[in-house]
């Protein structure tokens, strides 16, 4: 009994040693895990937001680039840390896939959304010589004639595959498929019309939309970008996938206590805030979102939803969207 009373005492004492780190959070420097490679828009985005959760916080946040597998070597990395909040990751939209393309059983079910940073906006692109005014155009072009009009892809399961993909479940759109290796190359065989359109984000053509080398015909979303219009002008059955893009986040584990979440959540809300890191994510084609909690959530849902759901269409996802419990759009 006695040993008893001693292990049950130990039991409350390192609880309450617990809470009350976590109501001290945070005590010391935090580790921020980047899912992709230096340079990129993952990075790029994380970066900028950083100074400001640290001024929040009042402390450090170490920040380590830890790239591949898609974003699963970062995400399992975070999974197997302390449940303590001293471990974030920045991470894309990546892992919302993992588990219906067959790459990892973690998505971001299994973690924290401290904040939803913002989303790309993506562009149906062309070149000015293209007779093309409108997607309406496009489309009807690529119906009259079926395989001849090139689109640059970046290979199964990447941006233009999946817009693509989304397009061909409401409409007609036998396009030939070009793959590339990211959006750079694709653009730039665009540019030199080896391929005649390109589904990218906005930051990756904006320049070259500018400089009046390309032309957007559409936004992928309902509403304008800019003076692009949005696609469901010409096709209102996209609609219930919108809005759709790559997005950028903050993630802690799940079981991280409440205290400290709360106060990762105030202070990445503050730093998205911040004019100058809004002026950041609008220069390079981005919708700032400064989503958290049931809102993140929900949003995480929509878009594993529609994305995994329409993987299952086309026949690429490796394992059913329904057997997974991701519930059908």
């Amino acid at each position: 009994m006695k040993l008893i009373r001693t292990a049950l005492a130990t039991l409350v004492c390192a609880v309450a040693a617990t809470g009350a780190s976590a109501q001290g959070f945070p005590e010391r420097e935090l580790s921020g895990i980047i899912q992709w490679g230096a340079g990129g828009a993952t990075d790029v985005v994380s970066r900028a937001l950083t100074p400001g959760a640290e001024e929040a916080l009042g402390k450090k946040i170490v920040l380590q680039n830890k790239p591949g597998g898609v974003g699963a070597i970062a995400t399992n990395y975070i999974q197997q840390q302390a449940s303590d909040g001293y471990t974030l990751l920045f991470g894309a939209e990546n892992p919302q896939l993992h588990p219906i393309l067959g790459i990892s059983d973690l998505d971001y079910s299994k973690f924290y959304p401290v904040n939803i940073v913002g989303r790309g906006n993506v562009l149906v692109v062309t070149t000015p010589n293209k007779p093309w005014k409108t997607f309406k155009d496009l489309l009807a072009d690529a119906q009259a004639n079926p395989g001849k009009i090139k689109q640059a892809s970046t290979g199964t399961g990447g941006l233009p595959f999946t817009v693509g993909s989304m397009i061909s479940t409401v409409a007609k759109f036998p396009v030939t498929s070009v793959p590339f290796d990211g959006d750079g190359p694709g653009v730039t065989a665009l540019l030199g019309g080896h391929v005649d359109l390109m589904f990218v984000g906005a930051g990756a053509a904006a320049e070259h939309i500018k400089a009046g080398r390309l032309k957007a015909l559409a936004a992928i979303d309902s509403q304008p970008f800019g003076d692009v219009p949005p696609i469901t002008t010409d096709l209102p059955g996209l609609g219930k996938y919108l809005p759709w893009g790559p997005f950028y986040g903050v993630f802690v584990k799940k079981d991280t206590p409440d205290a400290a979440k709360a106060k990762l959540t105030a202070a990445f809300k503050k730093a998205v805030d911040d004019p100058k890191f809004k002026e950041l994510m609008v220069a390079r084609g981005n919708v700032v979102m400064n989503l958290s909690g049931p809102e993140a959530e929900a949003f995480l849902k929509k878009w594993q939803s529609v994305t995994a759901w329409t993987y299952q269409e086309v026949g690429v996802a490796k394992k059913n969207p329904a057997d997974l419990g991701i519930a059908k759009p």
